[in-house]
């Protein structure tokens, strides 16, 4: 199998959220890194893509939330939390550096961080296929093996694999890495696109075992989604003619003011989603190799985390595979590191989206959503403080 010469600092595989922010940090940082994805870009994603406060404070602090906004996305400047009994609208207040929020879609967004990967000196390559490993005698991770489309081999060494292939992670199955904690998969998330109604800002709709929510988007559309127990969910399926009748007829129950408004746009996608949304973590790193992203840490789609958390762990492992691989750290540290920072920075929210994504009684559920709030906030103001890695002033502790 013929073999890329150049030996890599980092080889990146998956180049979709937490991938290509790992990439274009580390290109920054001034290391060879080569970011791969099998998809060929503008490719969707299975995402409802709404990114909380923190990962726009990331997007900000990275350079790259004016591109976002300039590629159409909406700036969301007004949310909306409703029950049966109350509606509130709050601005976005301007906290942590920014004033507004964003739910780009993933087609635009990804391609976004990518490029932006690859304008700081990563090198990019789609259609890439990675089916294994390699290792050495010693049992670290020293490269990737795979194909193009046209089946081309690829053969690659690195000093580093990370994996950032996504829920179904190629690279956590083959270093077998163990999943520290598994809390079930108890929720379901479902979604579509409609479009021809004025969206005013983002809506979250809490109802009795069910939250429902519109994030406008791209193209005057909004993502209209409902989070909900996968028990509910496919009992919903199995009852309906469709997908979308399915859908259609839990929005009646659910969000009825939002469904009769619904009726006078149209919807422009079919429904797509999970029935089953696994939250657990992994094992972050080992000789050779780490996680970011889903591939690392996966959460139930109720607190629209996960664009966030993808974008703050991908810094905390560019900044540990600096310090190694400038020769601050020894390669143990400074990964042990990052997933001693990943498990506390993720804890508090991990443990909060469980909790919503086991749908208690409303008043519990609303009071969740406070303290969620609070969290994001707490969280957000923790990032824009940090030193952003690739600034002159980025100085490792």
């Amino acid at each position: 199998m013929p073999i890329d010469r150049h030996r890599w600092d980092v080889v990146v595989v998956g180049a979709r959220a937490a991938g290509s922010a790992t990439a274009l940090l580390l290109a920054r940082l001034g290391h060879d890194v080569l970011l791969l994805d099998r998809a060929v870009f503008p490719a969707d994603t299975l995402s409802t893509h709404q990114i909380a406060r923190t990962g726009v404070v990331q997007l900000q602090r990275w350079g790259l939330l004016q591109t976002v906004l300039d590629s159409g996305a909406p700036a969301i400047r007004q949310v909306t939390f409703s029950t049966p009994a109350e509606s509130t609208t709050r601005q976005i207040k301007y906290k942590s550096g920014v004033d507004l929020l964003v739910a780009p879609r993933r087609y635009i967004l990804d391609p976004i961080v990518a490029q932006a990967a690859a304008d700081a000196g990563a090198e990019l390559r789609l259609g890439v296929t990675v089916t294994g490993l390699h290792l050495n005698d010693a049992g670290r991770v020293t490269g990737v093996y795979g194909h193009d489309q046209a089946g081309t081999p690829l053969d690659v060494q690195a000093r580093f694999v990370v994996g950032a292939d996504g829920l179904g992670s190629r690279v956590a199955r083959a270093i077998g890495a163990e999943v520290t904690s598994s809390r079930g998969d108890r929720g379901a998330v479902q979604y579509a696109y409609y479009g021809g109604i004025p969206w005013p800002g983002i809506e979250l709709i809490a109802a009795d075992r069910a939250l429902t929510g519109v994030f406008p988007t791209h193209h005057g559309e909004a993502c209209i989604w409902i989070c909900n127990p996968s028990i509910d969910a496919h009992q919903s399926r199995r009852g309906a003619s469709s997908r979308e009748d399915a859908f259609t007829t839990y929005l009646d129950r659910t969000a009825p003011e939002l469904a009769q408004r619904l009726r006078s746009g149209r919807r422009t996608s079919p429904v797509r989603g999970m029935l089953r949304t696994p939250n657990f973590v992994r094992q972050a790193h080992g000789p050779g190799w780490a996680l970011v992203g889903d591939a690392g840490y996966h959460r139930d789609a109720v607190t629209g985390h996960g664009l966030s958390d993808a974008y703050r762990d991908a810094e905390l492992l560019a900044v540990a595979l600096h310090r190694s691989l400038r020769g601050e750290l020894d390669d143990t540290t400074a990964l042990t590191n990052y997933q001693l920072q990943r498990d506390e920075s993720l804890r508090e929210i991990y443990d909060l989206t469980c909790a919503l994504a086991s749908y208690p009684p409303l008043p519990e559920f609303v009071e969740l959503q406070k303290r969620l709030s609070a969290a994001i906030d707490v969280e957000a103001a923790e990032a824009s403080a940090r030193p952003t890695p690739g600034d002159r002033e980025f100085a490792p502790a």
